[in-house]
């Protein structure tokens, strides 16, 4: 069963059939919220809104082992993320979508494993390619068959957050080849990883990173907030044609 993710500018699915809603208790506390349950073109699919369905759980609150518990404890194997990121790269203008094939990880100080108990096995995961490819060329299928323009491949930056960054630190990121920059790739990827859950993403760029573009004196929210509007439509048909696709 295929699962989403919704973050920033995507609390619900629109085009969900939703046939029900379920409060999963997890050995790791509290979702972010009941999990959404419904049909797509007749497709079933699980929705859970990453920060809260009010939009109020910030990045490094986020319950991530027991989002994705809940929804691997629910039978779902494939999970797509949708988030909003600062795009670094000079093509990455607002409004574009990127599917990326890499992160690199600058949070601390969250729940990063499974495995971190002391009665527990050391556990280590083979990381060298975060997304799954065959849920990644799912996702690039459906964008092709829905008419959107998205650009193949990409490296998150993966922040701690809340604040923005300085434009200082976006230069380092893009020395260190990060083209855009998010705050809520990690752990999530990983704790997917360790579930044997494929892991995909779908990224809607909402604004130049800080010291860019029209980014490069400040950062506008009210330009974010419509550009990730119009762009989360673009996403949604997205990911109507990938549940189809899924699901065949």
């Amino acid at each position: 069963m295929l699962g989403i993710i919704g973050g920033t500018g995507l609390t619900q699915l629109e085009n969900l059939e939703i046939t029900h809603r379920q409060v999963i208790r997890t050995p790791y506390g509290d979702p972010s919220g009941a999990l959404t349950f419904g049909n797509i073109k007749n497709h079933q699919v699980v929705f859970l809104a990453r920060h809260g369905y009010g939009h109020t759980i910030p990045p490094h609150l986020v319950n991530y082992r027991a989002n994705l518990w809940a929804l691997h404890a629910q039978g779902v194997t494939e999970v797509v993320s949708v988030a909003t990121v600062g795009g670094i790269d000079d093509t990455l203008i607002p409004g574009s979508i990127v599917i990326p094939d890499q992160i690199i990880d600058y949070t601390h100080g969250r729940k990063m494993t499974f495995h971190d108990g002391t009665d527990k096995p050391v556990t280590h995961i083979d990381f060298t390619g975060p997304y799954a490819d065959v849920l990644r060329s799912l996702c690039m299928q459906a964008a092709n068959e829905a008419g959107e323009s998205f650009t193949n491949g990409g490296v998150y930056a993966a922040v701690q957050g809340p604040r923005l960054e300085t434009a200082a630190e976006i230069n380092r990121l893009e020395r260190d080849g990060a083209t855009i920059v998010g705050m809520t790739g990690m752990p999530e990827a990983a704790l997917a990883r360790e579930l044997d859950m494929a892991y995909a993403a779908v990224c809607v760029v909402a604004n130049h990173a800080a010291g860019r573009g029209n980014s490069a004196s400040g950062i506008r929210y009210d330009e974010i907030q419509a550009v990730v509007s119009t762009t989360m439509g673009h996403v949604r048909n997205i990911l109507e044609h990938l549940v189809v696709l899924h699901g065949n």
